[in-house]
């Protein structure tokens, strides 16, 4: 198999992932590598060939149809304001893939394109079983770009909450135990998530016989060192995410490093145990302004039958100072299991090491 850099363009033979000469992420496709042009962010993007566009509607409408002479899709699994998912199965080859096909009104934005082909080369670094990678990086001759990871058959952590309601503090720290596994790993090679909520975690059975939690979409992931690309990506970091789970110092367009997932991991948690988010507000404005201006409301209150020490963990977690939280979310994910005695943290051990 050959890959391209992105940056360069030299095309690599084998399993490479990334440039030797500048550290890049490599995309499928070999041959002579297409033309390139400066952005304005002093990285190199793919100068547009002299072809039709897809037609706009092409990206939202790919169920049953062949993806890049590749990929058999299947059905759609959902929709976003940038992107749409199907299952598909790659031609030749066993199981099922995920295909995340971004929406060519978006891929004619040479930013947009730009933060996808970084989201692929970060994602691609993530090697743990909890966290969903990305598997390979595509572009169609009509200009569709897509995304291929694996296709997860599982619950939603969201669903889940609504068709089960709130969960009990033993089941639910073991699945933030996870999360706050694949989070670290994700942090310990420079990896900020910036979008966690509970769209973004899948509960999956595993063949243990047991349900595991999977971090998904590191769509708004980034490097903690900035660069000029990383900086202009991230500039307008303050409406990028979710609102009702941002950290105050994303709502403030602040540097992010991992106390903030800490943060957005502590929403998580408090939704998950009550079926309430912690700062109340009428709209996203107002709830962000209590981040920013308020104190999280106690757990117990919604529940009264809570355990106090896990209360004291997640008041914690939501602090509005960076300094005062946990510095990292494996620390977050002791502290919880601590938090519900010393068998249950030796139960998690192993998850948390």
């Amino acid at each position: 198999m050959s890959r391209r850099c992105l940056k360069c363009g030299t095309v690599y033979e084998g399993e490479a992932r990334f440039c030797p000469k500048d550290g890049s992420p490599l995309v499928d496709g070999g041959g002579v590598a297409p033309a390139a042009t400066p952005a304005s962010s002093g990285t190199l993007v793919r100068k547009p060939a002299a072809r039709a566009a897809a037609p706009p509607e092409r990206a939202g409408s790919l169920s049953n149809q062949t993806l890049d002479s590749r990929y058999e899709v299947l059905r759609k699994l959902g929709e976003g304001g940038m992107s749409y998912v199907y299952e598909a199965k790659e031609i030749g080859s066993p199981g099922s893939v995920a295909i995340k096909v971004l929406s060519p009104k978006l891929g004619a934005d040479k930013t947009s394109v730009e933060r996808l082909r970084r989201e692929a080369g970060l994602a691609m670094r993530l090697t743990h079983p909890n966290v969903c990678r990305i598997l390979r990086m595509g572009e169609t001759e009509d200009g569709l770009i897509y995304l291929v990871m694996p296709y997860l058959k599982g619950e939603l952590l969201s669903d889940r909450e609504v068709r089960a309601g709130p969960m009990t503090a033993e089941l639910g720290v073991v699945w933030l135990a996870e999360v706050c596994a694949g989070l670290h790993h994700a942090h310990r090679l420079n990896i900020v998530h910036r979008d966690l909520k509970p769209e973004n975690i899948m509960i999956v059975p595993w063949e243990d016989g047991y349900e595991h939690a999977v971090v998904m979409d590191f769509g708004l992931a980034k490097e903690n060192r900035a660069d000029p690309g990383v900086a202009k990506l991230t500039a307008t970091g303050i409406i990028l995410g979710t609102p009702e789970f941002m950290s105050p110092e994303q709502i403030r367009g602040k540097p992010l490093d991992a106390r903030s997932d800490v943060y957005a991991l502590g929403i998580v948690a408090f939704e998950m145990f009550t079926g309430k988010l912690p700062f109340q507000g009428r709209n996203a404005q107002e709830m962000m302004i209590a981040r920013l201006r308020g104190q999280p409301t106690p757990a117990r209150q919604y529940r009264p039958d809570f355990p106090p020490k896990l209360e004291k963990v997640l008041l914690r977690a939501l602090e509005a100072n960076p300094d005062n939280r946990f510095a990292t979310t494996l620390e977050f994910g002791v502290a919880m299991a601590e938090a519900l005695g010393p068998g249950y943290y030796e139960k998690l051990r192993d998850t948390l090491q």
